[in-house]
């Protein structure tokens, strides 16, 4: 399976300067982790969706951060 396969999502909230905002989708039932300064953002799938150039994805939105130790 290469890129254009995997199934993508679209991040929503969080830090603005966070640039990555279409990702690959997890496996049903889990949240989108993502390693940021020093830490984890976290987001949870909704309802919806958004238009996107790769077309109509879920929409994650973010609801937490998690700081690593050190």
């Amino acid at each position: 399976m290469n890129d254009s396969d995997t199934a993508k999502a679209v991040l929503e909230g969080g830090p603005a300067d966070l640039t990555e905002r279409v990702v690959a989708q997890p496996e049903a039932g889990a949240d989108v982790k993502l390693l940021f300064r020093g830490g984890y953002e976290h987001f949870r799938r909704t309802e919806r969706t958004q238009d996107t150039a790769q077309g109509r994805l879920p929409v994650y939105e973010w609801w937490e951060r998690t700081e690593l130790p050190g």
